[in-house]
């Protein structure tokens, strides 16, 4: 099924919980012009750790004393923030279903169906009655019977795996660290706006998700958030089919358009499609992913765009659906909400967007992948599966 993610605030849904900093600071890269680049646990507050400690340091006692009471009381205050957040959990209906549960005006299977709560999504609980809870969610407020959903104490526990909490950068480019330490050697850049999968937090370091591994960004230099997936109005749900439906229609007409004007050619000296298999799909999606295949073997250049000289990730799938016709962003976090959603690798085609934190990827069928990875192994093809996937877009 579809579903649509929605980021919301600490007191409200999401338990987003802004943790404070000791003065940390990290670098961003020079002011040049770069263009954007491009299941999961909820990262919970860490306790600060005391790093780099010689014991032959001669560190006045009284610092140390110091140092191991700040040490202690910045425990403490990640203990309250986990349990404060806890309590938030506590409070959420999530939906434990196939697909979904329908929303109804009342509290029986009577009343109007006013939206749905897809599977792991949540709502605010209200109010229980005659084995219905009352919940907030989004823009629905209604019914839900109570067998297909979880709250209370089974809540906080699913909460922390449904929950995805994402740091968005707010710098131009930043610099991804091996460790949460400005002397750590550099992992990788990220663009500006890029989202970012966190997986863990400590005082001034968020460690996130990223093509070329598991590294540590500052939080001087990214906002904070969690996203749930929340309940869908029937007018949103109309909303959002008939918009699609008029994407898919214009990227269609997009393609039949380019290849009328001319058939796609390559222009690149990398292995041939032909050492590939692209199965199943439709006949676009297909064109989209053997096209693709040419450029296997060509460099990555961060920021880049060019097929045969060099591109990035969203640069790579930006330029292949650009022979097509279709104009997608450069940017990897923008391609999560293109086109419509696929519900899970099983039901991916070729030509799909493979979505990944920081990364997409263009599927090719037989739960492969072609990408722009990185500078050490450029254009590649890897099994879809080899990082969390974030979301599945069908462009045609």
């Amino acid at each position: 099924m579809f579903r649509g993610l929605t980021k919301t605030a600490a007191g409200v849904l999401a338990a987003s919980v802004i943790f404070s900093s000791i003065g940390v600071t990290a670098e961003a890269a020079g002011a040049s012009s770069v263009l954007s680049g491009g299941g999961v646990a909820l990262a919970l507050a860490q306790g600060n750790r005391l790093e780099n400690i010689s014991t032959n340091s001669k560190v006045p006692i009284e610092a140390a004393l110091d140092l191991d009471r700040l040490y202690v009381q910045k425990q403490e205050e990640t203990e309250e923030q986990r349990s404060e957040e806890e309590e938030l959990f506590r409070n959420l209906v999530i939906a434990q279903v196939n697909h979904y549960v329908n929303v109804r005006s009342l509290p029986s299977e009577e009343g109007e169906i006013v939206g749905k709560l897809y599977d792991n999504s949540v709502g605010t609980f209200m109010a229980e009655e005659n084995g219905w809870y009352q919940i907030s969610s989004g823009s629905v407020t209604g019914y839900v019977k109570g067998e297909f959903c979880v709250t209370g104490d089974e809540a906080i526990e699913i909460a922390k795996e449904v929950g995805k909490r994402f740091a968005t950068v707010t710098t131009q480019t930043l610099f991804v660290r091996t460790e949460p330490s400005l002397e750590a050697p550099i992992l990788g850049m990220v663009p500006e706006a890029d989202e970012l999968l966190v997986l863990d937090q400590v005082e001034g370091w968020v460690q996130v998700d990223v093509e070329e591994g598991t590294g540590w960004v500052s939080t001087d230099y990214v906002e904070l958030h969690t996203e749930f997936v929340q309940a869908e109005s029937k007018a949103e749900e109309e909303a959002r089919l008939a918009k699609e439906a008029a994407e898919r229609k214009k990227a269609r007409e997009a393609a039949a358009a380019a290849a009328a004007a001319s058939q796609p050619k390559s222009t690149s000296q990398a292995a041939p499609a032909a050492s590939y298999t692209v199965t199943g799909g439709s006949e676009m999606g297909t064109a989209v992913a053997e096209y693709a295949l040419q450029f296997v073997g060509n460099p990555y250049v961060y920021g880049g765009s060019s097929l045969t000289n060099g591109t990035d990730c969203s640069g790579f799938v930006m330029s292949v659906y650009a022979n097509f016709g279709v104009s997608l962003p450069h940017s990897s976090s923008s391609d999560r909400s293109q086109g419509y959603g696929v519900d899970g690798l099983e039901n991916a085609q070729p030509g799909d967007l493979i979505c990944y934190s920081g990364h997409v990827a263009l599927y090719i069928g037989g739960g492969q992948i072609v990408h722009a990875s990185n500078k050490r192994t450029g254009i590649i093809v890897s099994n879809a599966n080899y990082r969390n996937i974030l979301a599945i877009r069908r462009i045609f």
